[in-house]
């Protein structure tokens, strides 16, 4: 009642603002929060919830049944930094420019007498003038922040902060945690010009958890927007003593420590290459498991402080990853079975990613949802999500909000353009996948292969031969939108040995 006093004592021409600023105000509260959580190298299968047996996700596994969980969600590239930037722009990455992980296998190694092909040069970072997602919700009025690995451009100037968003902790060139002079890895000093070291020992996981939370804490009166980016599963692998050795005596009581987790057999190794590269077929690996403990663990940290806060109700999380699990060299810490391959193919194994969304009053809780996605939609799904205007940008991707009413959606083709070899023992190549149907065309081998993933979802029959018309009407869908796109191709290496 004294406040209404003292407005009528101010007149009728001064409540007025003071009105349109509650209005707005009103306003602002009502947009939904968005944190949008990104895993690094993480893969499809390395969730209880999408099957694993031997890692531990309780909380995400909680977020995954107050939401709905995507079955056939995919990354726009086998590698991370293509994937960043149609996450950020809703572009494919021929469309970026940005085709292979900066600075790419080309830097150091193009025209090995193993490479049959050359790659051509691509774009070493995402350009200024790209529309980024932060910078669409900076334009609704929200406040941005990344927390972790931007890997989109070594110079500053291709920086997070001239990104769009408003806090950058940790985000830059760096595609992993720093291991070189003083740094160390995942255990403070981080050597990350970004980050302010914390307390020796302190781990990366945690403390980019506590830069979100602090945000979250000194933004809940507005709406916010947070890029949880960890560099967490990415290598180095290094997690805290005391849940390493959680997970070795669970791997010794199911017996795992006793089992080689690893073949050398797949046709893909060939004698010329290094013991690096060998696959994975169980899960067993302590440290990796406990790096997934830790974000976990901190991704519950996360869900506790919204709703002590009272943000939950208002507040969209996103959690997937930028690839598939690393399973084909560099440790190969993960399997991704029963998906063919990891991090750097075009198999399932190498895009195919878990996707879980918390849209508060969207979707039943617990739903599962079958229909394909693509990183190239979370731009235009956000800019619905959040009333804002994509001003300019011209996303490839659209807005899959309509699957929280029906898992249905019209059917459409969805691509991928990978003109490198890739660490990981990859071969070049492009895909596209439309209904149960998808495409690899082999670079290397000059050959198209056919899968019906819903048959087959190990991608272990190329039914190319027994399916003709199926394979052309797929490799002129292919070859149509990689003339529409300019997609670059390879050249031939005057180098080559010969060698397959």
């Amino acid at each position: 009642m004294k406040r209404i006093k003292t407005i009528i004592s101010y007149g009728l021409a001064a409540a007025i603002p003071v009105a349109a600023l509650n209005l707005q105000s009103c306003k602002e509260k009502t947009k939904p929060n968005v944190i949008f959580i990104l895993l690094d190298d993480f893969g499809y299968t390395d969730l209880v919830c999408y099957g694993s047996r031997f890692y531990e996700t309780p909380n995400i596994d909680h977020l995954a049944q107050q939401g709905v969980m995507f079955t056939n969600a995919y990354a726009a590239c086998p590698v991370s930094s293509p994937t960043r930037a149609a996450i950020m722009t809703g572009k494919y990455p021929v469309r970026t420019g940005i085709t292979d992980w900066i600075p790419g296998r080309q830097a150091s190694n193009n025209g090995s007498p193993y490479d049959k092909l050359i790659a051509l040069p691509f774009r070493q970072q995402l350009e200024r003038d790209e529309i980024s997602v932060a910078e669409m919700l900076r334009g609704n009025g929200y406040r941005t922040m990344i927390s972790g690995k931007w890997h989109l451009g070594e110079d500053q100037q291709f920086w997070p902060e001239n990104q769009g968003f408003d806090i950058n902790k940790g985000g830059t060139g760096l595609g992993y945690p720093n291991m070189s002079g003083k740094a160390n890895g995942y255990f403070s000093p981080y050597g990350n010009p970004r980050l302010e070291d914390g307390p020796d020992g302190e781990y990366l996981t945690d403390r980019q958890t506590d830069e979100a939370i602090r945000f979250i804490e000194e933004s809940r009166t507005r709406p916010f927007f947070v890029y949880l980016s960890y560099f967490a599963v990415h290598n180095p692998m290094q997690a805290k003593e005391e849940q390493i050795a959680h997970f070795t005596h669970k791997a010794d009581s199911l017996g795992l420590s006793k089992a080689d987790p690893f073949t050398s057999d797949p046709d893909w190794i060939r004698p010329t290459m290094s013991d690096n590269f060998r696959e994975r077929i169980i899960q067993s690996s302590a440290v990796y498991a406990s790096m997934i403990y830790s974000v976990d663990e901190n991704i519950g940290r996360l869900m506790s402080k919204l709703d002590e806060l009272s943000l939950d109700k208002n507040t969209i999380i996103i959690f997937t990853s930028d690839n598939g699990g690393l399973s084909t060299a560099e440790g190969s810490p993960t399997c991704n079975a029963p998906l063919r391959a990891g991090k750097g193919w075009l198999y399932e194994g190498g895009i195919r990613v878990p996707l879980i969304i918390r849209y508060p009053g969207k979707g039943e809780p617990g739903t599962v949802i079958h229909t394909p996605v693509s990183s190239i939609d979370y731009f235009s799904t956000i800019a619905e999500m959040t009333g804002s205007d994509a001003g300019r940008a011209e996303p490839d991707g659209i807005s899959f909000t309509a699957l929280f009413r029906e898992d249905n959606l019209p059917e459409r083709p969805l691509f991928w353009h990978y003109p490198h070899y890739s660490n990981q023992g990859g071969y070049p190549g492009s895909a596209v996948r439309l209904g149960k149907y998808k495409l690899i065309d082999n670079f290397v081998s000059g050959r198209q292969e056919l899968y019906d993933l819903e048959a087959d979802i190990s991608e272990t029959r190329d039914i190319s031969s027994s399916n003709p018309g199926k394979t052309k009407e797929l490799y002129d869908i292919l070859n149509n939108w990689r003339k529409a796109t300019d997609a670059k191709m390879m050249e031939s290496n005057p180098k080559w040995n010969g060698d397959r």
